[in-house]
């Protein structure tokens, strides 16, 4: 059975910074602008490379560190089960405001303590 793509993100759903990556390396990082930032609209959610001295190697890293922050994750999931009409924004918030679902902490000496 084949699969459906259901959606799919792309650059255009991010905003794409580039800039002076700095530190070592000397003249050609302070002259080349390499270092690259990608930022997902919808979600917040962000990836930054400055490592290799390419830009492109550098939008590669920045957009699977995009994909794998917590952000990202939590707003693919809601997208999803969005899209395939399973449950509405509200509905996902109310099922995430479920007691069972929070975890609330409180400092006692000094120390975080969940409370049961």
């Amino acid at each position: 059975m084949a699969r459906e793509k259901l959606f799919s993100v792309t650059l255009a759903d991010c905003d794409l910074q580039t800039f002076r990556a700095g530190g070592p390396g000397g003249q050609h990082q302070n002259k080349t602008e390499t270092g690259v930032r990608i930022i997902h609209r919808a979600s917040g959610a962000r990836g930054e490379s400055r490592e290799e001295r390419s830009q492109l190697q550098n939008k590669k890293k920045a957009w699977r560190r995009m994909t794998e922050d917590p952000k990202f994750k939590i707003w693919l999931n809601r997208e999803i089960f969005r899209r395939q009409g399973k449950a509405s924004p509200e509905e996902l918030v109310k099922q995430d405001m479920i007691p069972d679902n929070l975890k609330v902490e409180v400092r006692e000496n000094g120390r975080w303590v969940v409370i049961e």
